[in-house]
């Protein structure tokens, strides 16, 4: 009987041990599929903590920005899951995720996109349509005159949250193979492009902002200008062409001046939008406190690309995302400020090794990952050449850092120098590893074999974090609180030592148990662990 009994004994501590390493049923996290593997999902206080997860992660995962009802207004907590991940529950749980945003991480490759919105109260006549119509049109030319690229509003998905107080869309162009270097670049660009309505405006009010002179009004959240002597012009002829051409667009754009509620000349274009981890309303969400999600415009003529798997919906989402952005045939645009006294510290310096100036961070030198930079100028500076990194860009949906290398032209390929054509090198923070790609015509389509990245300068080893940062939990229910919520159990106050006994119930449920075991078994036969498990695992598809 002891024998028998020991054997036994020997097994379960087999099984546990089996089971610790792989267990049948881990705590609850969401998941599209029971097949599939647990995904992400974590919940942060704070937006540094989440992206840094985020950077640390295998996984193709983002941030989001979530705010909840009856909590301090302003204050957000911030969600890190895929899109696929997020769709899903976010239909599921609309309680909890109806006021979501999309973070927009600094120096991430973004589409171009805009904030529009004005009061109508204080603007009686306005017709927000044929507004957004021209804008659409008159943004579509000059992409056409300043980088040739073709597109209509075929292209440009309109989301809108009016109501009879205000008028309020968003634009997300989704252009053909081309994206902007980062929305700091897309500030400049349309910074640029409306000029000749900012330039008009009065000193002091919501129309005159300068990228160096933005402050944001606390109780609208539209930015409105600081009052400071605006530079004069110089080089300017009262009868250029030049001149005549800017006067023409005064005029075209007088369209975009609006009054804001307390009267104030304001922008129908909010110019504040394009900072570093900006967090973005997404499609279907809402402002806390407000019951008005973004819906697609009734006037909308942009079709999202059916993929196999994905509903009419979920294309709309992943169209919508600003920073959801492919890696494969992009074009990058970029806008970079000519360097005046006024502007210089917004110019990046292309030329230069280094780069002391803080603003260079989204400029061509150096990336949010300083660590690997210098890890890729370590690969191109060897056997006397001294090459550079001409500039990089930032996939943030698929983690890649891709820099364009100047001065050091090996290519893997052809085992050798090219005469003219530059390389890029590619690291994938994800894989952590890095690999060779060409500009030469003959090797477009060359990838290098992938070699690893240090593990020093790895975003995964960097970045370990703690358990205890993720503040939050989300219940089978959708409810997120705070994780000590979780964690509490206020019907047991026991000490460990006093609850030890309790925790698997007393001796004599133990031997009911094994005795109920012991005469189904012999009844009916020895139930296999193969059994046990697919037990477990349709318990858990449930």
């Amino acid at each position: 009987m002891m024998s028998k009994w020991g054997d036994r004994l020997k097994k379960v501590e087999q099984l546990a041990q089996s089971f610790q390493v792989n267990p049948l049923a881990t705590r609850y996290k969401p998941r599209l599929w029971p097949w599939q593997p647990s995904s992400i999902w974590k919940l942060f206080p704070r937006q540094s903590l989440a992206i840094g997860f985020a950077q640390s992660c295998k996984e193709a995962v983002h941030v989001f920005a979530l705010e909840k009802e009856n909590t301090t207004l302003g204050q957000r907590i911030y969600l890190v899951t895929s899109y696929s991940e997020l769709w899903h529950y976010y239909r599921t749980y609309p309680k909890s995720l109806m006021h979501c945003y999309e973070v927009i991480p600094e120096g991430a490759v973004c589409k171009l996109y805009f904030d529009l919105e004005f009061h109508k109260p204080s603007n009686k006549g306005a017709d927000g349509k044929t507004m957004v119509s021209s804008l659409i049109q008159y943004v579509c030319g000059k992409l056409k005159e300043m980088y040739g690229i073709e597109c209509s509003t075929k292209n440009v998905l309109k989301l809108d949250s009016s109501t009879e107080e205000k008028f309020s869309q968003h634009l997300i162009f989704n252009l053909q193979n081309a994206v902007f270097k980062d929305n700091i670049h897309v500030g400049r660009f349309i910074h640029e492009v409306l000029q000749p309505v900012l330039s008009k405006a009065k000193s002091g009010s919501c129309l005159d902002i300068g990228m160096n002179s933005v402050a944001e009004n606390s109780e609208t959240g539209r930015t409105c200008a600081v009052p400071e002597e605006k530079a004069a012009k110089t080089g300017e002829v009262a009868d250029s062409p030049q001149t005549k051409r800017r006067k023409q667009e005064e005029t075209d754009l007088r369209f975009l001046r609006v009054k804001n509620k307390d009267g104030q000349d304001c922008l129908f274009v909010d110019v504040g939008v394009y900072t570093r981890n900006r967090n973005f309303r997404l499609y279907k969400s809402s402002k806390v406190g407000k019951n008005t999600a973004f819906a697609v415009a009734d006037d909308n003529q942009f079709i999202a690309k059916l993929e196999k798997g994905f509903s009419a919906e979920e294309s709309v989402f992943l169209a919508s995302l600003v920073c959801n952005v492919s890696f494969t045939g992009q074009r990058i645009l970029t806008w970079d400020v000519p360097e005046t006294k006024e502007s210089k510290t917004w110019r990046p310096n292309c030329q230069q090794g280094t780069a002391t100036n803080p603003e260079s961070l989204s400029g061509c030198l150096m990336s949010p990952h300083q660590e690997v930079d210098n890890f890729v100028l370590t690969v191109v500076r060897k056997d006397g050449i001294q090459g550079n990194i001409r500039r990089w860009n930032y996939f943030v949906a698929e983690q890649l850092l891709v820099y364009d290398i100047s001065k050091y032209r090996w290519c893997e390929n052809v085992g050798k120098f090219h005469k003219s054509n530059n390389i890029m090198i590619v690291v994938d923070l994800k894989e952590d590893v890095w690999y060779q790609k060409c500009h030469d015509p003959d090797c477009r389509k060359f990838r290098s074999s992938s070699y690893p990245l240090p593990q020093e300068i790895c975003v995964g080893y960097i970045m370990t974090l703690d358990e205890e940062d993720q503040a939050y939990l989300m219940d089978d229910d959708g409810n997120i609180d705070p994780k000590q919520k979780h964690n509490q159990n206020p019907q047991n106050t026991a000490c460990p030592e006093e609850m030890s006994a309790d925790v698997w119930g007393d001796r004599q449920d133990d031997q009911d148990y094994l005795d109920s075991l012991d005469d189904f078994e012999h009844t009916s036969g020895e139930i296999s662990d193969q059994d046990l498990l697919s037990c477990m695992a349709d318990f858990d598809s449930q």
